[in-house]
């Protein structure tokens, strides 16, 4: 019966990596949906420029989109992350079945592999947080610049549109602290 567990095994880690490789893939998923939805917002705001009849347009709705947007690709990413590390967790048991782990490499349970992987991804929360804080500058200085008026009518939603902007930019920062860590895993 070994040969039997150690083939389970086999498909179980060939199926988590497949996991992975997927949650990785959503994260830039995200991303390119955020880039969409950013582009999507500053074409609305351009096209509806102050003319005639556009006292009545929904501008100050349209603005709290942008960090509608960005809070979005802060939860998707937090999601990846915590899939990611629950199932680098998962197989970094399985590297260990029959101490695997001590006489073949391990890139789960060996820190040198896990944190390398860590730090590479963490180029994407950096692109991503950069990403939110450029776009919901744009977004707000395109939303002054082309209603001013409005704008000063309604500086709340400028003032709620920046604080959740920060709330997105700082969480995109926080997410390595969640990140896979071999030296706490036990399993």
């Amino acid at each position: 019966m070994p040969i039997k567990s150690i083939v389970d095994a086999n498909y179980r880690f060939i199926a988590a990596y497949q996991e992975v490789n997927a949650r990785i893939a959503q994260r830039q998923h995200a991303l390119a949906l955020y880039i969409t939805l950013t582009v999507s917002l500053l074409a609305a705001l351009v096209a509806l420029k102050p003319g005639e009849g556009s006292g009545q347009l929904p501008i100050e709705w349209l603005v709290l989109g942008f960090p509608v947007a960005s809070t979005c690709l802060a939860f998707l990413n937090y999601k990846a992350e915590r899939a990611i590390t629950n199932l680098r967790h998962f197989l970094s048991t399985l590297e260990r079945l029959g101490s695997a782990h001590e006489s073949l490499p391990s890139y789960n349970t060996d820190p040198r592999w896990a944190m390398g992987a860590n730090k590479a991804r963490r180029f994407h929360d950096f692109a991503a947080a950069v990403l939110v804080a450029g776009g919901n500058a744009i977004g707000l200085g395109a939303v002054i610049k082309i209603y001013p008026d409005r704008m000063a009518e309604n500086p709340l939603a400028i003032w709620i549109t920046a604080a959740v902007a920060i709330f997105s930019f700082v969480a995109l920062l926080l997410i390595p602290r969640w990140s896979y860590k071999p030296a706490n895993d036990h399993g």
